[in-house]
């Protein structure tokens, strides 16, 4: 079971299962509402236990955000057809046994920076 927390500590989360997918994105919203790329995996809602009040922002007509509306930590992303969620790698207590799939949404990638950890890359 791995737990995670926002920066004041107000939201925690249990994941219940073992996570799906970890990743980091490079899509324009991702980098603009962390300031650089954000690192997730995913679970079935059933299996995310939230603590905590949660802010929700519709980040499109198709999926949410979720953010501690104390400390602004980016925890949590959700498409509104999925039964899915996914929470930030960089909230977890470590040792997270987790290691990175790939990297998503590339072509959108800041210029500031190269991708050069061997780690597979998709559009």
């Amino acid at each position: 079971m791995l737990t995670g927390a926002c920066l004041c500590g107000d939201v925690t989360f249990t994941v219940g299962a073992s996570p799906q997918g970890p990743s980091v994105c490079h899509c324009g919203q991702c980098r603009r509402q962390s300031g650089h790329l954000w690192a997730s995996a995913y679970v079935a809602r059933s299996d995310l236990s939230i603590s905590g009040k949660v802010k929700w922002y519709a980040a499109s007509e198709t999926a949410k955000r979720g953010f501690c509306p104390r400390c602004g930590s980016f925890l949590f992303w959700a498409a509104d057809a999925e039964d899915t969620m996914s929470f930030a790698l960089g909230a977890l207590e470590e040792p997270t046994g987790l290691r990175l799939e790939k990297h998503i949404f590339v072509t959108d990638k800041g210029d500031y920076y190269d991708i050069a950890d061997g780690v597979p890359q998709k559009g």
